[in-house]
């Protein structure tokens, strides 16, 4: 009988090694990738795996990094009002946009600001599980180590405004010939329209369509502006 015993636990032994293995390697990748989001919430992502893929396929790309200071207020609150209006009022997942989406049999998107800046800045396009696994364990990072306007500042640095045009200030000059922060309210919501097609739509020859989203997020800029839901990000 004690032999018996022995020999079962050298049975057990080495499952119980491979457990510590993969629970230490979890911990290493845990903190690996809890480091690399710390380090972008001081420091400014030098490229987006998407963007990089870009500039192989086109030859380059334009693109030039601008603080959130020198861009125009309401290009923040435009790009805030179309793609996440109750940014503000969340930690990273948008519950209620979320039971929205389910109700509406997925036709409709739910991801926040805060998961399209996890998915362009440290993942990959696509919608396999193991992406979808990595902005659900990266986002509330992301939200407990950047401020909300550290959010709003990389997402206008690395959204795609048009084939192989990268960020706010190559996007104000590639359509309006000017500085980010002399866009006008019309001018940065026809750039927040383009965001959902970048390829397809263009903010200085805007379609009927284009015009009148536009004027929709022109509409939801000054109202997130007048109730509070932009103060997290405005100085």
């Amino acid at each position: 009988m004690p032999k018996r015993k022995k020999t079962g636990l050298r049975r057990i032994r080495p499952l119980r090694v491979l457990l510590r293995f993969f629970l230490r390697l979890s911990l290493i990748v845990f903190a690996l990738l809890f480091f690399w989001v710390l380090t972008y919430s001081a420091v400014n992502p030098p490229a987006t795996y998407y963007i990089l893929s870009e500039k192989r396929r086109l030859g380059d790309v334009d693109r030039l990094w601008v603080p959130i200071e020198s861009v125009a207020p309401v290009m923040a609150r435009s790009v805030v009002a179309a793609e996440d209006a109750n940014f503000c009022n969340h930690w990273g997942f948008d519950i209620n946009a979320i039971r929205a989406a389910i109700e509406e049999g997925g036709n409709r998107g739910a991801s926040t600001l805060t998961q399209q800046v996890v998915k362009n800045v440290f993942l990959w396009h696509g919608r396999n599980w193991s992406r979808k696994a990595l902005e659900a364990l990266l986002t509330p990072m992301v939200e407990a180590t950047w401020s909300k306007r550290r959010i709003v500042e990389v997402y206008l640095n690395i959204a795609e405004f048009d084939e192989g045009v990268f960020g706010i200030e190559a996007a104000s000059r590639h359509y309006f010939s000017v500085s980010p922060e002399r866009l006008t309210p019309v001018q940065a919501a026809r750039l927040a329209a383009v965001l959902p097609s970048p390829k397809t739509r263009s903010a200085s020859k805007p379609s009927a369509g284009l015009r009148r989203r536009a004027a929709m997020i022109m509409d939801g800029a000054a109202t997130i502006n007048a109730d509070g839901r932009a103060d997290c990000f405005q100085d």
